[in-house]
């Protein structure tokens, strides 16, 4: 009969407890009323998900991962708040929160070690994050909020430090919907983007540099990532960069001066100096090969190199753009960003959109007008070029990652399986985006399915199509594509411009203004963000005109800078002081090679004679492009830098048939210059010319005068002279832009 009743008592109060927390988890989505809210009420998202973040629980090497830590998962960075809640309190039978006793409670227990925790010793028992969480469980563990999180202000945003002993305090104030600001300081995450050359003091909110440069900190307080610039001038004395220049260019304010100005701006500022301007014959080179992909006729170097005109440089990039080498490059180069022939299966669809594509180009479309038409595109793909944007990759998800990387310049597919770590994506974003191009078909005949959609992975429901970052947009719309484009293309969007202005200035300076081209976001700040914004501006002002922005770039005192680096800017990789030396593409290179020995390469089945950046379909049979590291467009053709220049291009220059089986074959130019009784001397200033778009310095007739004899035939030397030509087309000088 005892054992009866015990067990009855028993079953009481464990009702009653379970009562008590029904009850609580009745209210926990509830706004407090009047009488709880006080200065000690503690708010389940903006009081306690920042303790996970600062501690690290809910980052990726612990309860953040995809599958969480010992059955503990927790959404990445707090991302998904609401998920959190239901992990920390109904999960377990509940057995995380003990709302009888709150020191008792698995949430508290662990993270402290007072019980087997695989994390370790993470809060101080005593210490307020522990404090703060017994409160919210003695307060009933609910999921009440008072506020919404609107901004985080950081400071300082970007400071430059003249002494690397300095300590910077760091400091976070957050802003919320009911018009208060909370000091965060404590509660913010501060990463160094590169911890070699940055400490932090998490506990203190300081930051010391170790290396001077330009160094980003990351700060992180709930969902808002913000980036702080720190700048540790690269030489102690002061410089003189043509501070005239600068000064006269600033009471323009004119987009010809901006790229100038802003360049050399910074450059004061780490007060390193540039290097000097390039001569013509480097100029004609540099211009011709980024604006035409080709390198100058030996008769374009003479020319140009004897005109006097003040404007010749100008007049030669007008003339450029207006060239159908320019055309026929640009086509190429835009080919590659929208991966026209990634598909062997399509190739009539490719030829379609190519031929589409160059029209575009040489008619001087708008960047603007070309995306819309793709993007709205339909009907059948073997006729009407742009409905193959659609026939480029496989399925929605694919598209809507291609979508945002080539037209908005982020990186959305961060965002499929959880909240994008770094940025503002959410998952609603990304399959959100997914859902509007669901509905396109991507048969040979390109047409909307009304009906089709995807499911959302985190809510297991049909994915409701979103404009990223702005709106909904009706779960019943046929078809999106009007109101995705309308808002990438209005002329006030933060990415459309931008991430293209940004490709056109890495395709002429060798590094983008934001790296990698397709990584936007306020974690990765432009090196030069004023000048970014300048240029997309004028992009837009100017009818989304590709060829004015390439001019801009062409003509400015940045663009001219010599590649030679001085000793004080030699460490320089990102500001512009000296130029980058570019490898030049597969294409491009296979192209001079063929133009210096005069000898055409075969492609396939094409005509001899037809030049690799002409080629409609990236995978013609080639064993030049193969062996030069050519891009196969499946994927994006931006990060193939390693290809480009990888060991196997080199060891085929060195001693591979691309160039020995052709340099002194009947009908090239040395066999020619052969049977012409040429001098050596003539021939060696010859393929100067027409390899490097110069003549021989004395340094070279000096170095040449002890393997050539200037006094016997050329006949007689013919291997020597195979030698030299070799030795300039393997040369860093033909082989990049310099």
């Amino acid at each position: 009969m005892k054992v009866i009743q015990i067990i009855l008592i028993t079953l009481v109060l464990t009702l009653c407890c379970y009562l008590v927390q029904t009850v609580t988890y009745a209210n926990e989505y509830q706004t407090p009323n009047q009488s709880s809210v006080a200065n000690d009420f503690v708010d389940f998202e903006n009081d306690l998900i920042p303790i996970f973040s600062k501690f690290g629980c809910n980052a990726g090497a612990c309860h953040g991962s995809a599958a969480g830590r010992g059955e503990f998962k927790l959404s990445l960075f707090g991302g998904n708040p609401q998920a959190d809640y239901k992990s920390i309190v109904r999960q377990l039978a509940g057995r995380r929160i003990n709302l009888m006793h709150p020191e008792q409670s698995l949430v508290i227990l662990k993270p402290t070690a007072q019980t087997n925790h695989g994390g370790g010793h993470v809060l101080d028992e005593n210490g307020e994050a522990a404090r703060i969480l017994r409160s919210w469980i003695q307060q009933g563990a609910s999921y009440e909020t008072l506020r919404r999180l609107e901004r985080v202000e950081i400071s300082p945003q970007k400071h430059v430090i003249a002494n690397l002993e300095s300590p910077i305090q760091l400091y976070a104030d957050a802003h919320f919907s009911d018009g208060t600001k909370r000091d965060v300081t404590r509660w913010t995450v501060f990463t160094a983007e590169d911890s070699s050359a940055i400490e932090i003091d998490a506990s203190n909110a300081i930051a010391k540099l170790k290396r001077l440069g330009r160094h980003i900190i990351l700060a992180r307080y709930l969902t808002e990532v913000v980036s702080i610039e720190l700048i540790a001038p690269l030489n102690n004395a002061e410089i003189q960069n043509n501070h005239r220049t600068i000064e006269n260019s600033q009471r323009t304010k004119s987009a010809e001066k901006i790229i100038d100005i802003e360049i050399q701006k910074l450059l004061s500022i780490l007060r390193l100096p540039f290097s000097g301007t390039i001569d013509d014959a480097t100029f004609l080179r540099r211009v011709t090969l980024d604006l035409t992909g080709r390198i100058p006729t030996t008769d374009a170097v003479k020319a140009f190199t004897t005109d006097t005109s003040r404007k010749k440089r100008e007049n030669l990039v007008d003339k450029l753009l207006e060239s159908n080498e320019f055309n026929e490059y640009w086509t190429l180069q835009f080919a590659k960003l929208l991966r026209i022939g990634a598909k062997e299966r399509n190739t009539q669809g490719a030829f379609v959109y190519h031929e589409w594509l160059s029209n575009q180009i040489r008619e001087g479309v708008g960047y603007d007008k070309i995306v819309r038409t793709v993007i709205l595109a339909t009907g059948d793909s073997h006729e009407i070029g742009p409905a193959n944007f659609y026939r480029t990759v496989d399925g929605p998800r694919e598209q809507a990652e291609f979508v945002s990387e080539l037209f908005m310049g982020v990186r959305l597919r961060c965002a499929n399986c959880h909240n994008h770590p770094l940025d503002k994506w959410t998952q609603d974003d990304y399959h959100g985006l997914t859902a509007i191009f669901a509905k396109i078909e991507d048969e040979q005949v390109v047409k909307v399915k009304p009906s089709a959609e995807v499911i959302h992975p985190a809510t297991r429901e049909k994915a409701i199509p979103r404009i990223p970052g702005e709106k909904y947009l009706p779960s019943d719309i046929s078809d999106g594509r009007g109101e995705l484009v309308e808002w990438l293309t209005k002329t006030d969007n933060p990415y459309f411009a931008k991430a293209i202005v940004n490709r056109l200035w890495k395709a002429m300076m060798g590094r983008g203004l934001v790296e990698p081209v397709d990584d936007f976001r306020s974690t990765n700040p432009a090196t030069h963000l004023e000048l970014l914004t300048a240029l997309a501006d004028d992009f837009v002002k100017h009818g989304y005109e590709i060829k004015r922005t390439l001019q801009l770039i062409a003509l400015s005192d940045a663009y001219a800078r010599s590649s030679n680096a001085l000793s004080e800017n030699r460490s320089d990789d990102r500001f512009y002081s000296h130029a980058v030396k570019k490898p030049l593409s597969p294409e491009v290179l296979a192209d001079a090679v063929s133009d210096v020995l005069d000898v055409p390469d075969r492609y396939g089945n094409e005509p001899i004679g037809t030049r690799a950046i002409s080629l409609v379909n990236p995978n013609t049979e080639s064993d030049a492009l193969d062996i030069l590291g050519r891009c196969s467009r499946e994927t994006s053709c931006e990060n193939s830098d390693e290809a480009i220049d990888g060991l196997q291009r080199k060891l085929h220059l060195f001693n591979g048939d691309l160039l020995n089986a052709r340099i002194g074959v009947k009908d090239s130019r040395l066999d020619k210059l052969l049977i012409q009784n040429k001098s050596p001397m003539d021939i060696v200033s010859e393929f100067y010319i027409s390899a490097l778009s110069r003549y021989p310095t004395d340094d070279d007739i000096t170095f040449w005068q002890q393997h050539i004899d200037f006094n016997e035939s050329a006949n007689s030397q013919r291997a020597i002279l195979e030698d030299l030509v070799w030795s300039l087309l393997t040369c860093d000088e033909f082989v990049m832009n310099h």
